[in-house]
């Protein structure tokens, strides 16, 4: 019995559907503003050593930890961050197809792992984290990949500060958030919110 309780939760209602979607867009919209205004803090950053850019990263983490903590569905980081880089692509930006949506996707299935690997059972801070930094490590990935010309140092600050990036941004700060939001009340009908009211 147990065990069909547990395998029923994992199925997408309309309602999860619709609010991951919402949290998608929201942070794609996010994104695309902190495309616009990224270029300096980027260039400054940077200018500090090579890589160290990586620490701003956590601006276009977000959106699949914070929908997979709220929704807790499979899946459900992956398609908030797809959507949201696909959003992020269609307001148009800097970075093209590769540096909108095929990193956001990578991102995605970072974040989505961290959830993944515990079963989807875990939904505390820990796995939040793990989620900011696994798509802070997807980042990283994408970018080492696509400039080959990075010399070691070079790659592994831009690893460090993503995944410092990512645990901030997309980790602690994703889990209050929630947190906060459940605690208004709006998050009831998930057990996001159903859990704070325990607490």
């Amino acid at each position: 019995m147990a065990q069909a309780v547990a395998k029923a939760n994992y199925k997408w209602r309309v309602v999860d559907i619709v609010v991951a979607a919402i949290i998608a867009v929201a942070s794609g919209v996010i994104f695309w503003g902190w495309d616009i205004v990224c270029t300096v803090p980027l260039a400054i950053f940077e200018g500090v050593t090579p890589g160290f850019e990586g620490l701003l990263n956590g601006f276009w983490l977000f959106g699949g930890p914070l929908a997979a903590i709220i929704v807790r569905k499979p899946g459900a980081a992956l398609f908030a961050e797809t959507l949201a880089a696909f959003l992020e692509l269609t307001l148009g930006n800097q970075w093209g197809v590769g540096g909108s949506l095929i990193i956001g996707i990578i991102q995605g299935l970072g974040a989505e792992i961290a959830f993944a690997v515990f079963a989807y059972k875990k939904w505390n801070i820990g796995t939040t984290l793990l989620s900011g930094a696994l798509a802070g490590v997807g980042c990283w990935a994408y970018y080492w990949a696509t400039n080959p010309s990075w010399n070691a140092m070079r790659v592994s600050m831009y690893l460090i500060c993503s995944i410092i990036s990512g645990l901030v941004i997309a980790g602690v700060v994703v889990w209050f958030l929630s947190r906060a939001l459940a605690a208004t009340g709006v998050l009831d009908r998930f057990e996001s919110g159903r859990a704070e009211a325990r607490v």
